[in-house]
């Protein structure tokens, strides 16, 4: 018995020297002729053939949710354009005015069991006041959603609409560019802020749309850095590289804010205000209210016609201005005279002196 195994054990070691095996984890897990094929896209969405599912659902799966009062009018309005997209995938929809749901569930005929889940992202959209038109692109495979929930972010009311103004920007810009950049339906609604599109559009929106709240980043800066990574994705060479290096950094600037005033609280009074005089009472005090009505438009356009002149006069006045020379000014060389405080006599006698001087000079050179 001994021999014979040390025989098996070395016909078993020459074996396993000559074809060694490969060692993986899985048991399972043998190569595929699927895996390394360069013909087949990982990420692409295949739809959903009938026919891989004929038997249809073993149970009933339902979805509900509650919309706003707002919403009633519109909802009656757009819902056979609901029914009739979800008619197509075999979910049944109803919508319930006494209570104010709406609820999609499975049928018979649904094929795909997960258009319910597709169908409840749809009446979700429709309470948060996504139009019909695109709330129903919710039912393609490619579109997802995301409803981002921004009221428990910010406490102070004030601070919160201020936040939510940043998202939005003047005349919406700063929407429409994050919705261009991200390629998503972004809408803000009261307390959320409802994105659609891919998942990879979504995360950013998501991470943008926090970021604000939290005021950790201004969505500018945001639209700013996808802008330059939209650039850099063009560049084949940058593909394995890292791009923090051109993306811009930003620094955050504590600015002063100023400091509101706070109004003074009046003291209180048990006692209410005192009541104003009404337009009666004080015609009563004038005597205007004992004149007839001629002489009260008699009144009336005398004090009209007063106003009227005092306000030509006041613009004649300001006319006139731009007449009026400017006051010249004296300049003071040394101890010179000002030429008013001159007599013209005696300067007329000293300048003929000293042109009589000039001339005996001369002669008696």
């Amino acid at each position: 018995m001994g021999k014979s195994d040390e025989v098996m054990n070395q016909a078993n070691g020459e074996n396993t020297d000559q074809n060694p095996k490969e060692k993986r984890k899985g048991k399972h897990d043998k190569p595929k002729p699927w895996d390394e094929d360069p013909n087949i896209d990982r990420w692409k969405i295949e739809k959903f053939n009938p026919s891989w599912n004929e038997g249809g659902m073993l149970e009933v799966s339902s979805f509900s949710t509650l919309f706003p009062q707002y919403r009633e009018k519109y909802l009656q309005e757009a819902w056979p354009m609901v029914k009739s997209a979800l008619k197509e995938f075999g979910i049944s929809c109803e919508l319930n005015l006494v209570e104010g749901s709406m609820t999609v569930s499975t049928t018979r005929k649904t094929r795909d069991p997960y258009i319910v889940v597709k169908a409840r992202d749809l009446i979700k959209l429709l309470s948060r006041s996504v139009p019909a038109p695109q709330a129903i692109k919710i039912l393609d495979d490619e579109m997802q959603c995301d409803i981002i929930k921004i009221g428990g972010l910010v406490r102070n009311k004030e601070r919160f609409v201020k936040r939510r103004q940043h998202l939005l920007g003047p005349n919406s810009s700063t929407l429409k560019a994050l919705e261009i950049l991200t390629g998503c339906y972004i809408l803000i609604q009261g307390n959320t802020v409802c994105a659609m599109g891919s998942f990879k559009g979504l995360k950013q929106v998501r991470r943008i749309v926090e970021e604000c709240m939290l005021n950790k980043m201004h969505p500018v800066y945001n639209i700013k850095i996808l802008m330059m990574k939209k650039e850099l994705e063009k560049d084949p060479a940058l593909a394995n590289e890292n791009w923090d290096r051109f993306l811009p950094k930003f620094k955050k600037k504590n600015v002063k804010q100023k400091k509101v005033k706070a109004k003074k609280k009046k003291p209180y009074t048990p006692f209410p205000p005192p009541q104003q005089p009404s337009k009666v009472d004080i015609e009563l005090e004038t005597g205007e209210y004992f004149l007839s009505d001629k002489k009260k438009s008699a009144k009336k356009w005398q004090e009209k016609l007063e106003k009227q002149s005092e306000k030509t006069a006041e613009n004649k006045r300001k006319r006139e201005e731009a007449f009026i020379p400017p006051k010249e000014k004296t300049k003071e060389l040394g101890k010179r005279k000002s030429e008013e405080n001159i007599n013209a006599e005696a300067y007329i006698v000293g300048s003929s002196e000293q042109a009589s001087r000039k001339k005996s000079k001369k002669q008696r050179s």
